[in-house]
């Protein structure tokens, strides 16, 4: 019986990412194929709907836009900031990347695009946020979820428990 990617389902799969000019962003060409539990939040939106009733063995491409991807490009994700609040850092530099407090409480990774004198500009967009992102994908492997692996929302090393 061939399992068909659905809710809870362990999805191995081989990928390469591409943007719009066809440079290569990401690829597991190479790797261990990756390996996620569907339906949890795993993946961008897009490409998990791409997914939903594929099989092992399954090969395809998607064009995924921004708005099921990394969203919008926002430029009120970016900031300038006084280099003091970096506290326990002893260079900031461009292309570092933070974990900032938001409102509420909330976290967000930022990372810093810019250092003039005392001035730090932030951007907290996701890097490929404002992206259509073109995978080609091959479902390397179907199988369902152990019971721990769904409660914890995660995939576990071959499947074991921990």
């Amino acid at each position: 019986m061939t399992l068909m990617i659905g809710p809870n389902s362990v999805v191995s799969m081989h990928y390469t990412l591409k943007n719009d000019a066809g440079e290569i962003i990401d690829s597991s060409e190479g790797k261990a194929p990756m390996v996620y539990l569907h339906g949890a939040n795993n993946l961008i939106p897009g490409l998990e709907a791409e997914l939903t009733g594929k099989s092992s063995g399954a090969t395809f491409s998607a064009s995924i836009p921004p708005d099921q991807a990394y969203g919008e490009f926002n430029e009120d994700f970016i900031q300038v900031i006084n280099k003091s609040m970096f506290e326990g850092v002893d260079a900031v530099e461009v292309g570092m990347s933070f974990i900032a407090q938001g409102e509420g409480g909330a976290q967000r990774q930022v990372r810093v695009t810019e250092v003039s004198g005392d001035d730090v500009t932030i951007d907290a967009n996701h890097p490929l946020a404002g992206l259509t992102l073109h995978f080609e994908v091959e479902v390397v492997d179907v199988r369902e979820g152990t019971p721990q692996e769904i409660e914890h929302g995660h995939v576990h090393a071959g499947g074991a428990d921990h």
